[in-house]
């Protein structure tokens, strides 16, 4: 079974090798019809405390490395909305 791979962001990173990663995914409300945000934390494993807050990170599922730990951090997500702006 493949594992998930999620994109978000750091929220914190107070923890020694955590961070605690922010998702955000849109739906459609059941019933109204408009589109809202639903947002979950999830904590990921960060073996060089490399990443910081405020980082946009990939994410991939991996076996209980922790009680809260289920996650590990693949990579750093370069391409960011705030890169391309300054390039214009």
């Amino acid at each position: 079974m493949p594992k998930r791979i999620l994109t978000g962001t750091v929220v914190s990173d107070k923890g020694d090798k955590t961070v605690v990663v922010k998702v955000e995914r849109k739906v459609k409300h059941p019933l109204y019809g408009k589109i809202i945000r639903r947002s979950k934390k999830y904590h990921a494993h960060d073996e060089d405390n490399a990443i910081k807050a405020g980082e946009t990170v990939r994410i991939e599922e991996t076996k209980p490395i922790s009680k809260l730990k289920t996650w590990k951090v693949l990579d750093k997500v370069e391409a960011s909305i705030k890169a391309k702006a300054s390039e214009v």
